[in-house]
């Protein structure tokens, strides 16, 4: 339903589902394009103590130009989601994977690590929500 059409407003007042992914969809587009663009400027922290060591001996890149391309990398994936929910959200899901396992690795910042399971948990919702939505307008 094209959100701009007069049955559009009802819908979206009285549809649990539609809002709860309108909610995910949002959320999964802001976030990873805010911390993306974070990565750059670190504004919030300093994004390279979050990062493994064995990162950068896996990928041969200096913390500061590997946290560049993980910025890229998280904008890409907000842009994608705002686009294509049900791809995006995977893709946010298994980036949110990997930093899971970097940060168990790292044996640092379980609560971060506990965090970003439940956005984990979160994308895998959003992704199952836009599936449903492709299936009902199929």
């Amino acid at each position: 339903m094209d959100l701009h059409s007069p049955a559009a407003v009802p819908a979206l007042r009285t549809d649990p589902a539609r809002q709860a992914y309108l909610l995910l969809r949002t959320l999964f587009t802001v976030a990873p394009i805010l911390f993306g663009l974070d990565k750059f400027f670190n504004l919030l922290v300093d994004w390279t103590t979050y990062l493994a060591p064995v990162a950068t001996q896996v990928v041969p890149l200096e913390p500061r130009t590997f946290m560049y391309v993980v910025g890229v990398i998280e904008i890409a994936a907000g842009i994608l989601v705002a686009l294509r929910p049900r791809i995006g959200s995977l893709v946010v899901a298994l980036w949110l994977a990997g930093i899971i396992v970097n940060l168990l690795v790292l044996g640092d910042f379980f609560d971060i690590a506990l965090r970003d399971f439940g956005l984990l948990v979160g994308a895998v919702a959003l992704n199952r929500l836009a599936s449903s939505r492709a299936a009902g307008a199929a």
